[in-house]
């Protein structure tokens, strides 16, 4: 990017200027089957304010969203309907694996349940938690963002048989100095 004094315009390449914009216009789609939905509400409240990354106003139509929030288990009898809905989503489009449950299968190791999506769908960020709390959303919503910006989309399923396919894109809790530092701003 460079600044022309002469004519007073910036010059930047599309693809940067695309990005910057979808990082702060993020249309999400909740998909909520369990209990982590609490949290995910608590997260877009007047405390924690998500609006402020641009992730405010969800879409309750897969065609009119960009990432797929996935809260909560997920049982086999829900997959097709999920990789369904994933696949009625326009490119570029992004998964945020919400919780424990989603991100692993969690505490339940059964029949019913599907051990991590992303055996299904691929996943780009992974927000793990019994619920996660809210600064983990954040906190995952900004690496989110900062793949969005950079255009990078994950499209590796995770396969159980080698191990391999889990991306690093694991949210992190924020210290106690920055969660002080969160409040009082």
């Amino acid at each position: 990017m460079s600044f022309n004094s002469s004519s007073n315009f910036f010059t930047s390449k599309m693809d940067d200027a695309l990005g910057w914009a979808r990082k702060f216009s993020i249309f999400q789609y909740p998909f909520v089957t369990a209990c982590c939905g609490m949290e995910y509400m608590s997260t877009a409240a007047g405390h924690y304010d998500v609006d402020r990354f641009g992730a405010g106003f969800p879409r309750f139509s897969p065609r009119q969203s960009d990432v797929l929030f996935v809260v909560g288990t997920i049982s086999h009898k829900m997959a097709p309907v999920l990789k369904m809905i994933h696949d009625q989503m326009c490119e570029p489009k992004w998964v945020v694996a919400f919780g424990v449950c989603t991100c692993t299968g969690g505490f339940y190791d059964n029949y019913s349940t599907v051990m991590g999506i992303d055996t299904i769908i691929p996943v780009d960020i992974y927000i793990p938690g019994c619920p996660p709390r809210p600064e983990n959303v954040i906190d995952g919503l900004m690496k989110l963002q900062d793949k969005i910006q950079k255009g990078e989309q994950s499209r590796t399923l995770y396969d159980p048989k080698t191990k391999i396919g889990r991306p690093e894109h694991v949210a992190q809790p924020y210290s106690i100095q920055q969660h002080i530092k969160h409040i009082e701003a």
